[in-house]
């Protein structure tokens, strides 16, 4: 489910101190109801995935025809990502997030972990289109459970970056978000990123 961006911004999250250029583009009640202590394993499900187990097909097609424009035009060289066209967030860390857990996906991934806290493990992207924050929270339910919370966080790559956020939104919303939500949903129902006895 969708959720207003005030579900992100009212939030105490560290986040905050830490990409306030940032726009909030997304917020999304994630399919994973859990008790207080399972923010655990909602990290170790999304990045041992990170959405490569998504179901539709049309959000697979999407994403495969998405890497290859990638590859054709540069968008996604070394030189248009983090470290070299922006900063990681890394180097916006207070002394505390510095030192503690990065959590986990250092860069098997498109996504690169920045820190993990109790409720709080956040991940970034960037290319020549644009640097993105994923943002995975651990909230109360208002029905004494918890459950995740996904926020992402963009900053569009000049005209060209605002353009091509502009023309993907539709796609999101219609195929690559509902796909993730349900694919999500049937790993957690699962029991997938539960640690095995």
């Amino acid at each position: 489910m969708r959720l207003p961006t005030t579900a992100h911004t009212s939030r105490p999250w560290r986040i905050h101190e830490i990409a306030g250029d940032f726009h909030v583009e997304d917020v999304w009640a994630l399919p994973t109801p859990g008790g207080p202590d399972d923010f655990a394993r909602l990290v170790r499900q999304l990045a041992d995935g990170d959405g490569a187990h998504i179901s539709s097909p049309v959000a697979r097609v999407l994403f495969a025809v998405r890497w290859k424009l990638g590859k054709l035009l540069g968008w996604d060289k070394p030189a248009t990502g983090l470290g070299a066209r922006v900063p990681t967030l890394r180097d916006r860390l207070p002394e505390d997030l510095r030192e503690g857990p990065r959590g986990p996906g250092r860069g098997e991934g498109p996504f690169v972990s920045v820190y993990e806290t109790h409720d709080e493990w956040v991940s970034e992207i960037a290319n020549r289109t644009v640097h993105a924050v994923r943002h995975i929270g651990w909230v109360p339910d208002g029905a004494g459970g918890y459950r995740g919370q996904m926020a992402v966080l963009v900053k569009p790559n000049g005209l060209f970056g605002t353009v091509y956020m502009a023309g993907i939104k539709p796609f999101r919303y219609l195929s690559v978000y509902p796909s993730l939500m349900r694919t999500i949903g049937r790993r957690w129902q699962a029991g997938e990123g539960a640690r095995s006895e």
